[in-house]
């Protein structure tokens, strides 16, 4: 059953890091830091939005409309964050 804990923390700590990665080149992509029209860039930027935009749209469809500001990569991290608390504290179950 560790095991099983081990990975649950596994895929948490990386769906972390890549609505991390999202924001910032998000940001980066915005202030004209990093341009689309690089290849790379561009690719890394659609595996993203790929990966992340089915979670996104089924949360931006609970949340209030805010206008330019969304919500939604902040609301996955409270998420992962909840769910990581709630697995540490009930760490003895799987051991």
């Amino acid at each position: 059953m560790a095991s099983i804990f081990q990975i649950l923390m596994l895929l948490l700590n990386i769906v972390y890091f890549i609505v991390i990665a999202h924001v910032i080149m998000s940001w980066l992509i915005n202030f004209q830091v990093l341009n689309l029209r690089q290849p790379l860039v561009a690719q890394i930027w659609d595996g993203l939005n790929r990966l992340l935009e089915p979670i996104y749209s089924r949360l931006r469809s609970i949340l209030p409309q805010l206008g330019g500001l969304d919500l939604a990569p902040l609301v996955l991290l409270i998420g992962v964050a909840v769910a990581r608390i709630i697995l540490v504290n009930n760490a003895a179950a799987f051991y």
